[in-house]
């Protein structure tokens, strides 16, 4: 199998109903990934993740374009050979999201028991993803 094309893992399922249940929720998904790059507290790699499990099922055109995209493609085809997320996407995530959540307890959110639940969120959030494997 060449590196651009992914379509033999594509199975698409039988019903076309089904199918188009499938590439909607890969758009949705799609679009929550875009979200995810642009806000810092929105992870946008399990979207991504998502959306291509659910072109798996639907098109292998579109889980052939999220494989080979330039920004998502890389992260996708880590976590589908080896079950792992690349160390420096970790460290950037888990920046960008201790400097929003950070940001919100300082500024926006008033509520003590409020601020400490974010900041537990936080904290929990931030092992989980440190503690998934690296290659690098």
């Amino acid at each position: 199998m060449s590196e651009e094309d992914f379509s033999l893992e594509v199975r698409p399922h039988d019903s076309a109903l089904v199918r188009h249940a499938f590439l909607g929720a890969g758009f949705v998904f799609v679009g929550l990934a875009i979200l995810g790059v642009l806000l810092p507290l929105l992870p946008a790699t399990p979207f991504v993740l998502a959306a291509a499990a659910c072109f798996a099922r639907a098109s292998p055109r579109f889980y052939n374009w999220v494989m080979n995209h330039r920004i998502f493609g890389p992260t996708v085809r880590e976590w589908r050979r080896y079950r792992s997320i690349p160390y420096r996407v970790k460290l950037w995530a888990i920046a960008l999201m201790a400097l929003s959540l950070g940001a919100s307890i300082a500024f926006f959110v008033r509520p003590g028991w409020l601020q400490t639940a974010l900041a537990a969120f936080g904290v929990l959030l931030a092992t989980w993803l440190y503690r998934l494997p690296s290659r690098d």
